[in-house]
């Protein structure tokens, strides 16, 4: 017994036009690239956390009972400005008495000098011994020691003076406030904790097996987890040749300069360290990359499908590189990749091309 043959009426295609205009409106606009095949440098990427080139925790140069704090944790200061200032009313005293010291001893020395003067012309004159001549040049030469000492000694007094500042050596920020208004500090005893921010620095472990191969004059890459992985540039200044025992590692020091202060201190980040030789390899863009917590990326790739092409969601493991990303697993060099518009996407899920092939 034969069917009936199939009958498509007008109702019947409306509807499917009607399905298929939901599923387009449906379809989330994609921007998509090929991979491609690049010229790529060997890169090692090596996670440490980041640390201030300079950090100090300031001491008071004389012992005292601290007047006034000027700062708090978190401020900014600048080298040289005042951050905590002790009572210095003894010590203004004695530059004081120092300073009428200083005047005396300089009347004196005023005074010795033109009695001598006087001396020479009347032994000249025949009017006076050589005898007292010689005394009088003596007591010059005593008193103008006299003002020296004197000088020196307010000098002295001004400098213990200035030192009951205690000021910022280098620009930075607060990191810590450890005494308060009232208390007695001794000189050693750190008052201050200030950290510098605009370089910091980033401690890696290289392994034993590609040390030898990371050069000084390397391209490195520090890419930033407070920044959200933004790179910015670094440069190696330390390559300490002495083993860790226990994790066969050897110590590679990078220096970030960020003058803006966004690279704060212990936070974690990578280094992207550029090593010797190049290779051809798949790259896309980094937009194209979704990175999970655990630490792992993922990209979309599209497949046709009847309906249109939908977005399937593919592990990847990476390589090196900057705005360009070495894949190593995961892609197909005919493959179509989402770089913009992937951030809403799941995995089936319906898409249009609004740019790319």
């Amino acid at each position: 017994m034969r069917q009936a043959p199939c009958r498509i009426t007008a109702a019947t295609v409306i509807a499917f036009l009607a399905v298929s205009a939901a599923s387009a409106q449906d379809a989330v606009p994609v921007v998509v690239v090929a991979p491609r095949s690049a010229q790529v440098t060997d890169e090692l990427r090596l996670t440490g956390t980041l640390t201030a080139e300079r950090s100090a925790r300031l001491s008071p140069r004389v012992d005292g009972l601290v007047a006034r704090v000027r700062v708090d944790a978190g401020d900014r200061v600048r080298a040289g400005a005042p951050l905590l200032e002790l009572d210095s009313t003894v010590a203004s005293l004695a530059l004081d008495r120092a300073k009428a010291g200083t005047a005396e001893a300089r009347a004196r020395s005023d005074e010795a000098t033109r009695l001598a003067v006087e001396a020479r012309r009347l032994v000249a004159e025949k009017h006076l011994p050589q005898t007292e001549l010689a005394r009088r040049e003596a007591e010059a030469k005593l008193a103008v020691a006299a003002l020296a000492a004197s000088e020196a000694s307010e000098r002295e007094q001004a400098e213990l003076l200035r030192r009951h500042v205690v000021p910022a050596p280098f620009t930075g920020v607060v990191a810590r406030r450890l005494v308060d208004l009232g208390e007695w500090v001794a000189r050693g005893t750190p008052v201050i904790e200030l950290v510098a921010t605009d370089r910091v620095r980033l401690d890696v472990q290289a392994p034993q097996e590609r040390f030898a191969a990371i050069r000084e004059d390397a391209v490195v890459q520090v890419l930033a987890d407070a920044l959200g992985g933004k790179a910015l540039p670094g440069r190696i200044v330390a390559r300490v040749p002495v083993s860790d025992p226990s994790a066969r590692t050897f110590l590679v020091r990078v220096v970030v300069d960020e003058a803006q202060g966004r690279l704060l201190p212990g936070t974690s980040a990578t280094a992207v360290i550029g090593l010797p030789g190049a290779k051809r390899a798949l790259v896309i863009p980094r937009d194209a990359l979704l990175r999970y917590p655990d630490g792992s990326f993922t990209v979309f790739v599209l497949r046709d499908g009847p309906n249109g092409p939908t977005a399937l969601e593919r592990p990847v493991k990476l390589g090196g590189g900057g705005a360009q990303i070495e894949v190593v697993e995961g892609i197909e060099p005919n493959d179509r990749v989402v770089v913009r518009g992937n951030e809403r996407l799941r995995s089936g899920q319906s898409v249009r091309i609004v740019e790319g092939g």
